[in-house]
């Protein structure tokens, strides 16, 4: 597992990292090829906030824990991905094909150039692979991130591009391009 660590607000020590590598490798059993780990610690109104993100093969797992102990918000953080991947495996396994989580994920989607409007501002920007996969899939991708929609290739539509989002009033929404040009 390759670990990127990053420290807001705070200095970690080498002792903090060395833990925290050992803690989250432990989940690397999982995976059949290797993972990226994204470890991020910071303060927060005297707490310390462990965010928690592992990527494999398309895959996101996050969790964010906040504790009045560094070392408890990486246990707890490891507990709760564990926990995610253990329910979300399962569930793959029953509704998906074969093999889904250990597909390789499609090259990097580059997004257009940014307009220069002056009354708009981009104050983030985020690249990812967009795979081809179910809308259960998606939905089950969006969950894990914890986000209220998710963009992806629609299997299911010749890998037109694809929205799923979270409905006020309950359940899911799904959006596709038809395929026409207006």
């Amino acid at each position: 597992m390759k670990f990127t660590f990053t420290e807001k607000k705070m200095d970690s020590s080498e002792e903090l990292r060395a833990y925290s590598i050992k803690k989250i490798s432990k989940l690397d059993r999982f995976f059949k090829t290797e993972a990226d780990a994204y470890v991020t610690f910071s303060i927060e109104r005297g707490r310390f906030l462990a965010e928690i993100t592992i990527h494999n093969n398309g895959l996101y797992y996050r969790a964010s824990e906040l504790t009045n102990d560094m070392y408890a918000s990486v246990d707890s953080g490891v507990a709760a991905i564990e926990r995610q991947i253990r329910r979300n495996k399962t569930r793959l396994a029953k509704k998906l094909r074969e093999g889904s989580l250990e597909r390789e994920a499609v090259p990097a989607f580059v997004p257009a150039e940014e307009d220069e409007a002056e009354e708009f501002r981009i104050v983030r920007n985020k690249r990812f692979s967009i795979k081809p996969m179910s809308a259960e899939e998606a939905i089950l991708q969006m969950n894990l991130l914890g986000h209220e929609f998710f963009v992806f290739k629609n299997m299911d539509a010749e890998d037109a591009i694809s929205v799923v989002y979270k409905r006020k009033q309950g359940g899911y929404g799904l959006i596709c391009d038809d395929g026409t040009e207006d």
